[in-house]
């Protein structure tokens, strides 16, 4: 296997130019998703954003879709179409204050929405950067109301009026949910679907009370609108198991996605940013024998041939994680992998960057196709506990179409602030926990 694995590797070690067997993979497909295996890798986010650069340069995409909350994500769309009022790349990002900041607020996102900015400039299309993540449900919240008064205060007020529904929780969305799980508090439920009926309802009218309102804003207000629906009920889903929260969020991301597309229009083309544990096929993976699905899935379910999945693999190096959910980061030595694991078996070839197309070599794509280990650090890395805290089973060349190996990566460079000021190596005993912030 390690022979074949050699003969069919593309190197990728000295030019972008080497990922042109991957743009002849791609083709004409309308949506790429390019994972990260983990969430503070440089050689991930500088080798994604390249790519996506490619994408949108030679095949016309039209967006980027993040693993991030809508409401910064779409001021950082303000800023790459050149509207707004941010100065630079790190202002714009600057909205990014909940943990994990240091996972958008970094040197290789800034680099790229300052060249997508400078894209938007000198091309007549203007290529969008959104969110699809649900966890800013006071945010949101805020974001329809600042457009209701804008376009009919009316409206804003009956909105306020359902929103403080969730005045009792402060910004502590958990702190809701638990209390409408179990009986301590009222549900919002009927308040937050009332809302979005309404703004969806009156679509037309609410686009041509101020002509200065863009589209782009009403669909925002509309998203932000869904968005706190879903949330909600995630927050509730949170106390009842880890199986229904996932679904829900990866079903919301989807949806997200979907509103997206066609809200770009029937010739849109869309590069998706998250996690591989989001954008891999979670069928091929212990997440689907556990009945959990994800964007990966529900993509290739609905879109097929049309979607092409990219993941990323390492085999050892550093980090930027933290110990547990909302504490300070700092840069962490990652493991060599262990020896059941597709990454040691990448490792073993003794090559240190390459690509692999399973559909160039039918036998290989089987081999990789037998169950092996694979790691997944999110937010959270605990090298102490790592086979349970990191790995689960996979079959990847069903997982993804293509992967992209790194054997040896580093850190995330942090954008300034306290989260800059962490850049130490080590690391610490503590309790195992589930999960690892993916």
């Amino acid at each position: 296997m390690i022979d074949s694995i050699r003969t069919a590797a593309h190197s990728v070690s000295d030019s972008l130019d080497h990922y042109s067997p991957l743009m002849k993979r791609i083709g004409n497909a309308r949506l790429v998703l390019i994972g990260e295996a983990s969430h503070g890798t440089h050689e991930f986010y500088r080798t994604r954003a390249e790519i996506t650069k490619r994408l949108i340069v030679e095949k016309d995409f039209s967006a980027v879709a993040v693993e991030a909350d809508w409401p910064d994500a779409f001021r950082v769309n303000t800023f790459v179409r050149n509207q707004g009022e941010d100065r630079d790349a790190a202002q714009a990002l600057s909205s990014f204050e909940r943990f994990p900041r240091w996972m958008w607020r970094n040197t290789d996102v800034a680099e790229f929405i300052s060249w997508l900015r400078d894209f938007n400039r000198g091309d007549r299309r203007s290529v969008g950067f959104y969110g699809l993540d649900l966890y800013s449900l006071n945010r949101s919240i805020e974001a329809v109301l600042r457009y209701l008064s804008k376009v009919d205060p009316n409206a804003a007020r009956i909105a306020r009026d359902r929103y403080s529904c969730f005045d009792h929780y402060g910004d502590d969305a958990q702190l809701y949910g638990y209390a409408a799980a179990f009986g301590a508090g009222e549900s919002c439920e009927n308040e937050v679907v009332q809302q979005l009926t309404e703004l969806q309802h009156r679509a037309a009218d609410l686009a041509l009370r101020d002509g200065r309102i863009a589209e782009d804003e009403f669909f925002s207000a509309e998203q932000n609108a869904r968005l706190v629906k879903n949330a909600e009920r995630y927050y509730r889903s949170m106390f009842k198991g880890h199986v229904q929260s996932w679904n829900l969020r990866d079903q919301h991301m989807f949806e997200t996605l979907e509103s997206l597309l066609d809200h770009l229009g029937a010739r849109s083309k869309v590069v998706v940013w998250e996690h591989n544990s989001h954008l891999g096929d979670a069928r091929a993976t212990d997440m689907g024998a556990r009945g959990e699905h994800n964007v990966g899935q529900l993509v290739r379910m609905k879109f097929g041939n049309d979607a092409v999945l990219i993941g990323f693999t390492t085999y050892d190096g550093t980090v930027r994680a933290a110990d547990n959910w909302d504490e300070p980061d700092r840069i962490k030595r990652v493991r060599p992998a262990l020896s059941d694991s597709f990454e040691r078996l990448f490792h073993q070839t003794r090559l240190l960057e390459f690509l692999l197309l399973f559909s160039e070599n039918v036998d290989l794509a089987r081999s990789l196709s037998e169950p092996k280990l694979e790691r997944a650090i999110g937010v959270i890395y605990r090298p102490e506990t790592e086979r349970l805290s990191h790995y689960f089973y996979a079959r990847l060349s069903e997982q993804f179409d293509a992967v992209i190996h790194f054997d040896h990566t580093s850190a995330l460079l942090a954008l300034g602030g306290p989260e800059a000021s962490t850049q130490t190596i080590g690391e610490q005993e503590v309790p195992e926990t589930y999960p690892s912030g993916v």
